[in-house]
């Protein structure tokens, strides 16, 4: 599969091989079926940690986002949208180790770059230059990321703050090919897709063509595809996309274009990934695997 546009120089605390530390992370990745987490791989999680450790960037403020790692500390690990997280840290904390220079920072959005094209995904532009935070002061407030009960004035708001245009929103939206819900985690149950460590535009195609209504239970408000075995699900969130007009009409061109899908992603992660980063102005080397 395609590699990651790695940017290699010298890091403040030291010379870190990022193209050696890629390789491990690519290694984590085909070993974890073993240890029978989910599908039977940890790809839509490391994906997860680095998306909500870089969501909640404000440009109002200049402040927040993936720089600092603020999800080391309690303050931010304990909100409700990042139950579960833990595991994914955990996960990384040998590779931490091993590579002292590498800031948590860009370990954490490395890996997901690298789980997003492990799982056949586009290549994702990352270079390192992020730093940790010293303390909890730098924790962004809780109710920083989407809130998936609520529609497209909520979406609006929250990837507005960040930087994003409606475009980029249903593009980043295309993440949920990925992975599933947990009751213990978020509340809500079940997969978008039903190839959820595949990433395609899979998601884009049963928005459309599949028929949601409301599921029956006693958790929070969910959607399932009733007419096609109610295997799948969709969040009030994920309607939006095709409820608003605006929206629909991204929505209809990734379902129909996989590639101009790709593309757009592969511009908005990258864009979400370095939000309030101040990069060093060095000589950078690029290297393609």
């Amino acid at each position: 599969m395609a590699a990651c546009e790695v940017v290699v120089e010298q890091d403040k605390g030291g010379h870190v091989d990022y193209k050696a530390l890629r390789k491990d992370v690519e290694e984590l990745l085909e070993t974890a079926g073993a240890h029978g987490y989910d599908d039977g791989s940890y790809g839509p999680l490391l994906v997860r940690l680095a998306w909500h450790s870089s969501g909640t960037y404000d440009k109002h403020k200049r402040k927040f986002g993936s720089d600092g790692a603020t999800m080391r500390f309690s303050v931010e690990s304990n909100h409700g949208a990042n139950a579960g997280l833990n595991r994914a840290r955990d996960l990384l904390e040998p590779l931490k180790k091993k590579y002292v220079g590498c800031s948590y920072a860009d370990l954490y959005t490395l890996a997901g770059a690298v789980a997003i094209e492990e799982m056949g995904g586009p290549k994702i532009s990352w270079r390192p230059g992020r730093s940790d935070a010293r303390d909890e002061s730098s924790c962004p407030p809780d109710g920083s990321l989407p809130d998936a009960t609520q529609g497209q004035d909520h979406l609006r708001t929250i990837f507005y703050r960040m930087g994003f245009d409606d475009r980029e929103i249903v593009a980043l939206s295309g993440a949920h090919a990925l992975g599933r819900c947990h009751t213990d985690r978020s509340g809500f149950s079940g997969p978008w897709t039903r190839a959820p460590t595949t990433f395609s535009n899979e998601y884009y195609r049963l928005l459309l063509e599949e028929e949601w209504t409301e599921k029956k239970w006693s958790g929070p408000p969910q959607f399932e595809n009733s007419k096609s075995g109610s295997d799948l699900m969709m969040l009030r969130t994920d309607l939006a996309l095709i409820k608003d007009p605006k929206f629909k009409r991204y929505v209809e061109a990734y379902a129909q274009d996989e590639q101009t899908f790709f593309r757009d992603f592969a511009r908005a992660f990258a864009k979400l990934l370095e939000l309030g980063v101040n990069f060093d102005k060095k000589t950078q080397i690029n290297l393609i695997k």
